[in-house]
């Protein structure tokens, strides 16, 4: 079996806000991780005296052991009550009804004997490789259904020059418009994991049978960057890179796609370097079992 992650921060000075763990077992025959892309909010007042990273820390530690531990529940179940226990942690010296307050996308996955569950929201990415070499990518596709004034407002920014106080002004607006959809109280928009449990009932869950699943590679959006945004090449292309490469690999070659086109002008982008992480299970043949 065999199991590899990186991660890597966006900007060597900026904290990584991204977080991937898992669980392996002894037998070998389950296990579970976890991949966590904490939002990263606008400079200001935010509610919160911890961060993003302290976040993103907190929820994913309790969702992997709730995973791991706690297989009577569904993964839905888990992260309902990872982000409740982790809303309970900082409630008494937080706002956690900022708009701020912090969040992260969610890419779960665990599997034993019998099956592969998994669990996406928002942006980040599940790979599910077949045994038959077919990639299936698992994906929560609302946040790519953005309002067309909300899309006119993000070309707008990127039309200007990178750097101008205009484009400053521009993104500031869009970002505005972004957070408004985010986790909207009217259910419009798209989700992510704050302090609201319920959001997890409206995650991307399904459950396929073990026999079938040769690999799980889960990605967080600065590491999709290399399909996504960079186009080098589509899911099976990616997961080919990831297992000759490693995760490490991966994010290698985005960093050397983002050194290439610093500006965002050949690939427009939120950020010319984002947090990367990538996680790569390759899960043992039944008939070695």
């Amino acid at each position: 079996m065999r199991v590899e992650t990186a991660s890597e921060p966006g900007t060597p000075t900026r904290p990584n806000e991204d977080h991937v763990s898992l669980m392996l077992p002894a037998s070998g025959r389950g296990g579970a991780f976890v991949v966590l892309d904490g939002v990263t909010p606008p400079e200001g007042d935010v509610g919160c005296a911890h961060g993003v990273p302290w976040y993103v820390g907190r929820l994913g530690g309790a969702l992997l052991e709730l995973a791991g531990s706690r297989r009577e529940m569904t993964l839905a179940e888990c992260l309902a009550e990872a982000v409740a226990r982790t809303a309970r942690a900082h409630r008494s010296t937080c706002d956690l009804s900022h708009p701020r307050t912090p969040q992260a996308t969610v890419v779960a996955a665990r599997w034993d004997e019998e099956s592969v569950e998994y669990l996406v929201l928002s942006d980040s990415v599940l790979l599910v490789e077949g045994v038959d070499g077919s990639v299936r990518a698992v994906r929560d596709t609302r946040l790519d259904a953005l309002p067309p004034g909300v899309t006119a407002l993000r070309e707008a920014a990127r039309a200007l020059p990178s750097g101008s106080p205009e484009r400053a002004t521009a993104a500031a607006e869009y970002v505005a418009a972004v957070e408004a959809l985010r986790n909207a109280p009217d259910g419009t928009g798209f989700h992510t994991a704050a302090t609201d449990p319920a959001v997890a009932a409206l995650a991307v869950t399904g459950t396929v049978p073990r026999d079938g699943v040769r690999a799980l590679l889960g990605l967080t959006d600065g590491a999709s960057r290399w399909s996504e945004v960079f186009r080098a090449g589509d899911w099976a292309d990616l997961c080919a890179l990831v297992h000759k490469e490693g995760p490490a690999g991966l994010i290698a070659r985005v960093r050397a796609a983002e050194e290439a086109d610093p500006a965002g002008r050949s690939f427009p982008r939120g950020k010319p370097h984002d947090d990367a992480t990538a996680v790569l299970v390759e899960l043992p043949d039944r008939s070695d079992a």
